[in-house]
């Protein structure tokens, strides 16, 4: 049935892209939408019922409908979306029962959707770091609290000025909820460069690579503090959209024909990562430095690997 369903969508595609393009939209809106609408409101009252109780078994629920949420999102990228080339590397050993932190550069709000995409019976759950703002969205924002993402409140310099007591709070915020997922399988996802890439965000920055911002070390540096040693590995993926970074309609109605991922295992000094787990990352200049000096390799790493992946679609036929 669902090759069936693949099928019309790619004639429909092939021979009609308006209509093609008009059709897979319009599925994917209605089919997200009654998804959301369907689940959000035992999402809500089984997340309510985790918080007010700290029941386990709501907690597996919560986990479960967002599995089911992703997975039908997924399943909406291969039945309606038109043929793409999509070139997708995973290391052969990852595990849904692992706790990994990973680590990505950033393009575009898609992003996240093709975290989900690759990770399905792959990688446990994904979490990322989110805006405390977002809490106020119908269901969206909810479920990022009740399926314990770490929740950063900002406050400006202002606020601290007037309260010195809130300089510190969104860091321990975080790491509050860093702690929540210490019990179960997750892959904590951070966007170290804190921001999706432009070439214009480049130019002011003054980035010293070609394909990046520079990263940022404090939402790592929390996690590591706040999980430890129960952290299986770090990932690295890097996500390369070789015609452009697409908005996330253009996902749905198929325009991203091409797509590179690549994610590999990193290892990080143990004595590095055994100073931010027992230190005050914060506080100590010398462990940041080498923070950062760490930091730089891989980015230079990722750098070089951007760039072979963009030579890589350029130098080879388009397969769609």
């Amino acid at each position: 049935m669902k090759n069936k369903i693949k099928n019309i969508y790619q004639n429909v595609h092939a021979k009609a892209p308006i209509v093609g393009k008009a059709a897979s939209f319009a599925t994917a809106a209605g089919v997200i939408g009654t998804n959301t609408l369907t689940y959000g409101i035992p999402l809500w009252l089984l997340g309510a019922t985790k918080v007010a109780t700290g029941s386990s078994v709501a907690d597996k629920k919560v986990i479960k409908i967002a599995k089911h949420w992703i997975n039908t999102n997924n399943l909406l990228i291969d039945s309606v979306l038109p043929k793409r080339d999509w070139r997708i590397d995973l290391p052969d050993d990852l595990e849904e029962d692992k706790q990994y932190l990973l680590i990505s550069n950033h393009l575009s709000w898609v992003d996240t959707s093709i975290v989900q995409y690759i990770s399905q019976d792959r990688l446990p759950l994904t979490r990322f770091f989110t805006k405390y703002n977002l809490i106020y969205i119908p269901f969206i924002g909810q479920a990022f609290y009740f399926l314990d993402f770490p929740m950063m409140k900002r406050h400006s310099k202002e606020e601290i000025a007037k309260n010195p007591s809130l300089k510190d709070r969104d860091i321990l915020e975080a790491k509050r909820a860093c702690e929540l997922l210490k019990d179960k399988p997750f892959a904590l996802l951070n966007y170290l460069e804190g921001t999706r890439f432009t070439p214009k965000k480049r130019e002011a920055q003054n980035s010293p690579y070609k394909n990046l911002l520079k990263p940022k070390a404090g939402g790592i540096s929390l996690a590591i503090q706040a999980l430890g040693p129960q952290i299986d590995g770090i990932l690295d993926m890097t996500i390369v959209y070789p015609d452009g970074s697409p908005s996330y309609t253009d996902l749905w109605k198929g325009n991203v024909k091409r797509l590179g991922v690549h994610v590999q295992h990193i290892d990080i000094p143990q004595e590095l990562f055994d100073a931010i787990e027992e230190g005050d990352y914060n506080n100590d200049e010398a462990m940041k430095q080498t923070m950062y000096a760490w930091l730089d390799e891989v980015w230079k790493n990722k750098d070089e690997q951007i760039s072979r992946m963009k030579a890589d679609f350029e130098n080879s036929p388009k397969s769609l």
